[in-house]
């Protein structure tokens, strides 16, 4: 099936765009240094490339007093707290508490004044307390950057809307190890689940919120 005829095979059913709110987070998940460390298990240059792209939108987040929330996976050097998902992918072995390959990249560090919240399982809302600090600080839309897209950028965006947010997703800042499984998740998400929009058009909305 063309790109062509899965477009049209969505249209009326699967598009319509639900914008943005009052108030966003943005929520930086696991730009970690497995993902973009060439020859690393999880590398991808689509990864380092959403990287470089977030620089400037998390600047401009910043700028706007826009919350932003990091996510790192950390588990036990036993692994029991990743249950069968660490038995399913063995290489998150990378990501035991003090592994360097778990830190988050040197290019985006978070800033003293950011939140980094620590996970075991795709979504950034599972087992973890930012449902609960996004009530808090009232968010209403959460923008998502980080990787990898058909993993827990996809499985965020699916809770986030099931959690009754808001989501937004700058295409050129979230990454994946290939093409086809990025494409086919921002399609996915974009049709179902909140906004895939370009980096600029966030950032235009970012600069209309400084108070």
């Amino acid at each position: 099936m063309s790109s062509d005829s899965r477009e049209l095979n969505y249209q009326g059913v699967f598009d319509t765009a639900l914008g943005f709110g009052k108030k966003p987070a943005v929520i930086v998940i696991d730009f970690v240094r497995a993902y973009t460390v060439e020859g690393a298990p999880f590398f991808g240059q689509g990864v380092v490339d959403a990287v470089d792209a977030s620089v400037e939108l998390l600047d401009s987040a910043r700028r706007s007093h826009i919350p932003v929330i990091y996510t790192q996976v950390v588990y036990d050097p036993s692994g029991v707290d990743g249950g069968l998902f660490f038995k399913k992918v063995p290489s998150l072995k990378l990501f035991v508490k003090g592994e360097p390959l778990g830190e988050i990249d040197a290019k985006i560090t978070p800033h003293p004044a950011d939140l980094v919240v620590t996970k075991q399982y795709p979504s950034c809302f599972f087992g973890t307390s930012l449902g609960s600090t996004l009530k808090t600080m009232d968010i209403d839309t959460i923008v998502l950057i980080g990787c990898s897209t058909s993993g827990c950028v996809r499985a965020t965006a699916v809770d986030g809307i099931q959690y009754g947010y808001r989501v937004v997703v700058p295409r050129e800042c979230v990454g994946d190890r290939h093409h086809g499984p990025h494409d086919a998740s921002l399609f996915d998400i974009n049709a179902k689940y909140g906004d895939v929009v370009s980096k600029s058009i966030v950032i235009d909305w970012f600069n209309t919120l400084k108070g």
